[in-house]
This record gives structure tokens, sequence and C-alpha cells, in this order.
């Protein structure tokens, strides 16, 4: 199974920032260490017109040369360096690499990304571009292309994003507010950030303390909802581990059981119905960063038993 990581562009953050950076490459040393049948690559960076697809110039080039305004800055969370603009493209390519990857072999997943907050024109916490979108659109051009040697296709590429992070991914319901050709569903804490909410195509909120039980039932209604409703041919997946009771910045208090349950109703669902799945990291702040690690690479293990039954299945 391919996974694709960008982690040793590091950004150079302040002492004390409560971004826990190191986790990515702790994740990719657990990763190596643990699942042999994970090929690690590094992602390549996101070109201008990929980046394009979902993001307007002005911001585009103002990432580019260090040119966004203080303001801007602080509301993503990271000051500018061209480290930070580096991993920013970088994590997009993990996930544009993902997605093409899963479109062939059934699954694949980029070690970060899962940038949701991020919008046309901005970013904001802790997101710079939004990897997810630019995914959805670049697929959707290939698909119409038929690169692979499929032939130019007539019909488009439906791509549900099931977003799992315990915040709402404003930037991604924004930016696909008006394209019925991608469904957005967001499952996420009602009083945590964003505090201004975006309207995906389905929102679940949940109550602050909200444990296993209560958050797999709302998972389940949810992806019932999503199967009546629109019929994918892509899944992107943001895998948050912030869901977790021990996240500082998650307010829930699901266990690592049911973080696993959760991974599993996800990939069974797409499994079952054959639709090639790429998946993110998203966030994860656990109080002990072993926890967001340890969530991570059950995600991990549960993404490979998956990606080996499509190989069981395909000629």
């Amino acid at each position: 199974m391919h996974a694709y990581y960008a982690d040793h562009f590091v950004l150079p953050l302040p002492e004390g920032h409560r971004f826990p950076m190191a986790k990515y490459r702790m994740l990719r040393d657990r990763i190596a260490q643990h699942l042999p049948g994970v090929t690690l690559q590094v992602a390549k960076p996101a070109s201008d017109s990929e980046l394009a697809l979902a993001h307007t110039p002005d911001y585009i080039h103002a990432i580019a040369t260090g040119t966004l305004p203080p303001a801007a800055q602080r509301e993503i969370g990271f000051p500018w360096s061209e480290a930070m603009a580096e991993r920013a493209r970088r994590s997009v390519g993990a996930t544009v690499a993902a997605s093409r990857v899963a479109l062939q072999q059934g699954v694949a997943g980029n070690l970060a990304g899962g940038t949701h907050h991020s919008y046309a024109e901005k970013g904001s916490g802790f997101c710079v571009f939004n990897d997810v979108a630019v995914a959805a659109r670049r697929m959707q051009a290939e698909w119409v292309q038929g690169q692979g040697g499929q032939g130019v296709r007539q019909h488009p590429l439906k791509v549900a994003v099931i977003d799992l992070d315990v915040h709402q991914g404003n930037g991604t319901a924004h930016i696909f507010q008006s394209d019925e050709s991608v469904f957005t569903l967001s499952l996420h804490g009602a009083r945590n950030f964003p505090f201004r909410k975006e309207p995906s195509d389905l929102d679940v909120e949940l109550p602050d303390g909200c444990a296993d039980d209560e958050y797999l039932n709302a998972l389940e209604h949810a992806i019932d909802t999503l199967d009546r409703r629109f019929t994918p041919g892509l899944v992107l997946y943001l895998a948050g581990a912030d869901p977790h009771e021990g996240d500082r910045l998650g307010r829930l208090a699901v266990s690592h059981d049911g973080l696993e349950a959760r991974d599993r109703r996800v990939f069974d669902w797409a499994w079952q119905r054959r639709i090639p799945l790429a998946f993110t990291m998203a966030g994860g702040y656990g109080r002990d960063l072993e926890d967001t690690l340890r969530a991570q690479l059950t995600t991990w293990q549960v993404a490979l038993h998956y990606h080996q039954r499509w190989q069981n299945v395909r000629p």
C-alpha cells in the first residue's frame, strides 16, 4: 500500500508552539517499523496549476513569495517561511498522489493532509492549502481525460469527502458549496473550532463528551444518509485522531477502540461498494502524543487490511 509523506520539510515554529510537528516523522517511523506492507514515498509538491483548481491565484502567489499579510499568517497559525510553503505544497501533492493510486489499487494514504480549514482565498487553523479539495478536482480532471488508457469519459467522477476530524471542515464545505459532483460529510464537535461553520452537504454536530456509542451511532446514520443521497466513484477520508478522549483540542470522549471501529466502518462501507478510498491523517493533538500516534497507526493498520482485500480481487 502506498503512503506519501513530506515530514522532512519541518516548519521552524516558535518555542512552545502548540502544533505537534514531530508527530509526522514519528508516524512515519512507526509505520516503517510495524507495517512492512506499506511502501513509504516522498510526496512531490503540487504545482501552481494544481493548486489553482481550488485556490485563487493571489493566494497561491502570496504563499509562494512570502507576501502573506501578518493577520493572514496569524489566522493560519504558522509563520511564513520557505519551508512552510514547500511543506504545504507537498502535503497537497501527497493527497493527489494517494488519490491517483487509490483509483488504481483501491486504497492509499497521506501521512499528513486533511487541511480542511483552508478556503479558496485564505488559510486557517493550521491549514495552508486544502489538499482534499485540490485532489478531488485533480482526480476529476484526470478522470474526464481518461488517464491510464481508459479513453475520454463522458461522465464526471463523483467524490465523497468523509470528514471525521473533530473540527468541522468549513473550508472544504465552502469550496464545494455549489458543486453537485462532490458530497461533503462532516461529523464534528458542535462547540469546537471553527465557531462559524459552513454548511456541508451533511453536517452532524456532536455534544462535548460524546463517547463511543453515541459517536458510532451518529456515524452510522451519517453513512446511511450518504448512501441514499450520493454514489461516489472516489472517497476522500479525513481520519482525524482528535475525537479521542485524550486530545487537547477535541472535547469528545471517543476511545481507541471507538476510533478503530470508526475507521473499520468507513473502509468497509467503501470496500463493500468497491469505491476506491484515499485517506489523510487530519488533526491529532493528544495531551500524550503517544495517544495520537496509536490512533493514527491503527488507521494505517485498518487501511492495509482493506488494501489487501482489494489486491485479492483485482485481476
